[in-house]
């Protein structure tokens, strides 16, 4: 009898550790290696995702890694893998890095919000602090271009973004490019703008015409989000008042627009919150998004 009971009570404590042991390792997953800290296994592929091309951004991005080089003849190009995701808007972006945990982005750091996880570059934070002393080195200016002769509104309008005014309305987003802006002073012409390119100007450009609007009610503006080569073609072709830049603009873009820059901004190399990395080098972000790194554990 007593033989039994042992037997018994051997049997339950063998089935209660291989239960115990299930349950911590769901099934036979190597949640406690070194690839799989906090749930994240880094051996997973890195997934890329990126913008369009002609997207301010990208262009961006892209000269200010390293992605872009000239190659024999002289001629940039531009290395950006062609397993990435492609997104047309900085939305987009922000949606598909957010829904995958092994996705790597980049966005403006005037867009970014809490369902994904900015990268230090070089052990620096993309802050603005950072970003205007010159030790962020991925930042970029936001412009404005315009041709020929200007319409009293539109003259009047960028007047008011270059401001204390205006300014104020693009440093609580961004980084203002002239912090001793003197006060708006225009005489409220009335008229209609219109004003064209791109998606990361956007936001920005639509928060400075409800300020101007605000005090000029005698002006009509429309804003057409685009893609920066999209809005300084719409300015030179003249379907455009303004247009919008989220780059410095082309010799041949120079050559026919005269342009401002009415706002800094930095691009943040974004991932998913659980990655668990939290610094990145510029070369690596260079060589991920060209495809040489493959799996996140690549990434010392």
């Amino acid at each position: 009898m007593k033989k039994i009971v042992i037997l018994a009570l051997s049997f339950v404590l063998v089935a209660s550790l291989l239960a115990g042991c299930k349950s911590n390792n769901q099934g036979g997953e190597n949640v406690n290696t070194d690839n799989n800290k906090n749930g994240f296994d880094t051996s997973n592929e890195i997934v890329v995702v990126t913008r369009e091309e002609g997207s301010g951004t990208r262009g961006a991005f892209v000269e200010l890694t390293g992605v872009e080089e000239k190659d024999g003849s002289g001629k940039k190009v531009d290395r950006t893998t062609k397993e990435a995701i492609t997104q047309m808007k900085t939305d987009t972006v922000l949606t598909t890095v957010a829904g995958n945990e092994y996705a790597i982005g980049y966005v403006s750091t005037g867009s970014l919000n809490d369902t994904v996880k900015a990268l230090n570059v070089d052990g620096i934070a993309p802050t603005t602090e950072n970003i205007k002393n010159g030790s962020y080195k991925i930042a970029r200016p936001f412009n404005i271009a315009t041709k020929g002769e200007l319409s009293e509104v539109a003259k009047d309008f960028i007047d008011f973004i270059m401001s204390k005014e205006g300014q104020e309305v693009v440093s609580k987003s961004y980084i203002a490019v002239d912090d001793n802006a003197a006060p708006y002073s225009g005489s409220k012409p009335s008229g209609k703008i219109v004003i064209a390119g791109s998606s990361s100007v956007t936001p920005v450009m639509e928060k400075l015409r409800e300020a101007y609007l605000a005090i000029n009610p005698n002006a009509q503006i429309e804003v057409q989000q685009s893609d920066s080569s999209a809005g300084m073609q719409a300015a030179i072709d003249g379907t455009a008042d303004i247009g919008m830049a989220s780059r410095a603009l082309k010799d041949s873009e120079k050559a026919e627009l005269k342009d401002v820059a009415i706002a800094l901004d930095g691009i943040a190399i974004i991932t998913h919150p659980a990655n668990t990395l939290t610094d990145i080098s510029l070369e690596n972000v260079k060589n991920v998004f060209i495809g040489e790194l493959i799996n996140w554990s690549d990434i010392k």
